[in-house]
């Protein structure tokens, strides 16, 4: 299939004097079987924050072009490119693109997010380049993808899947790309991209249908070491199935540290804990669930439990207040609600109640509350439609958080070929 679109770009090429046959047979030799993906997904964005900001406005799409394809004839070897653009049409009534309004990060830009080369042999595979990488639920290590710029990877990994019910990840990371459209001249971990060499190491193992077992050990170069053990599964109870997750973490002082590259501190210590357990039950096309996560506060070292590479959007409520740990720590518990209806769409309600792990230093400890709800709606088999909400409400003044609206509109139009 691949070499007939080939074949056909060629006769194109040829008719307008622009190519030879010798020249798209080269050509063909290198990329064979190649697969093009497409991703237009413009969003409208909305702010209300209660301060002194203007309600922010965004108009934004992001247009990501992708291929993957044969390298060279050899079997396993793959190579893999991918450019993604976001545009916001002149219309700047948000933060970066002016300052007066509140924040939503999705500045204009372009950049390529993908472009790596991998082996595959005996269950083997190496990676090479930049990629995206979501371990997990991307509580720790994720792609940002609610972003319309994701964050990406440049990194030499090895995955390994040759045992059954067994997978285990190695990669060294020499540069992690954010999602910002700028640098910081202040913090180099809130500009475009930072320097790094950081080690992933991940491992899962699916003991039975009924529990899955994931060990991990996140070597940040210059901020921490998070190491956990992860649960979950799936247990059916006649006509209620249901699904949970138990896991557990430490932070620890970085084992990875160069005074040459961001964050290095000579006296960093750190001694953090994390803690998530949730619990879903689904009944015909209802799911209920609960769940309670804990972010420690900094106990005898620096810094609260962070996880500055996560997809953090997907983790504390959606109109994103605890993008960084609030000293005190941050407790997080959640009711969901979530019916399915076909071809009708899907909609899904959370509540969220927030206290610290300790009182500040007024005895508060109240962080909020927080209502998000979504609505998911397949148009057709390419372009699905999201409608989004979320509305979180201030605790104790002396924490600093404001009452906060925001709501999206978003169509999604995705195509792969075959």
């Amino acid at each position: 299939m691949r070499k007939v679109h080939l074949s056909l770009l060629t006769a194109t090429l040829l008719s307008a004097g622009l190519t030879s046959t010798a020249s798209a047979s080269a050509l063909e030799n290198i990329l064979s079987d190649a697969k093009f993906s497409v991703e237009i997904r413009p969003r409208y964005e909305y702010v209300d924050q209660d301060n002194t900001l203007k309600n922010a406005k965004a108009f934004t799409t992001r247009t990501a072009l992708g291929m993957n394809a044969t390298l060279f004839g050899v079997e396993g070897l793959k190579g893999d490119i991918q450019i993604i653009n976001v545009a916001n049409f002149g219309i700047t009534t948000y933060n970066p693109e002016d300052p007066r309004y509140s924040t939503i990060a999705d500045g204009p830009q372009t950049r390529v997010t993908q472009a790596n080369v991998s082996y595959t042999v005996n269950g083997a595979t190496l990676i090479a380049g930049r990629k995206m990488v979501v371990l997990d639920n991307a509580r720790f290590i994720g792609n940002v993808g609610w972003r319309q710029m994701p964050q990406t990877y440049d990194l030499f990994a090895v995955a390994y899947n040759g045992i059954e019910n067994l997978s285990l990840l190695g990669a060294y990371v020499t540069r992690v790309h954010r999602i910002f459209d700028r640098d910081n001249p202040t913090n180099p971990f809130l500009s475009t991209q930072f320097d790094t060499g950081s080690v992933l190491l991940h491992a899962t193992y699916k003991v039975m249908p009924e529990l899955t077992l994931t060990a991990y050990d996140y070597m940040i170069q210059n901020l921490y070491d998070h190491i956990g053990i992860r649960a979950t599964g799936k247990v059916a109870l006649d006509q209620v199935t249901l699904k949970y997750t138990a896991e557990y973490a430490t932070q620890n002082d970085p084992s990875l540290d160069d005074s040459d590259e961001p964050g290095y501190s000579a006296t960093r210590k750190e001694d953090a804990d994390y803690y998530n357990l949730a619990l879903d039950a689904t009944f015909d096309a209802v799911t209920a669930g609960v769940g309670y996560e804990v972010l420690s506060d900094k106990g005898d070292g620096d810094h609260p439990f962070s996880t500055p590479l996560a997809t953090l959007h997907a983790m504390n409520g959606w109109a994103d207040m605890f993008l960084t740990t609030p000293d005190e720590g941050l407790k997080d518990l959640t009711f969901k609600l979530a019916f399915n209806g076909g071809e009708y769409g899907k909609i899904i309600g959370i509540y969220h109640d927030f206290k610290s792990d300790s009182k500040n230093a007024n005895g508060d400890d109240d962080l909020g509350s927080e209502i998000d709800v979504a609505y998911k709606y397949k148009i057709n088999k390419n372009l699905g439609l999201l409608l989004k909400y979320a509305d979180y409400s201030a605790g104790d003044q002396s924490f600093g958080y404001v009452d906060t609206t925001k709501y999206w509109v978003q169509l999604d139009y995705k195509f792969k070929s075959e």
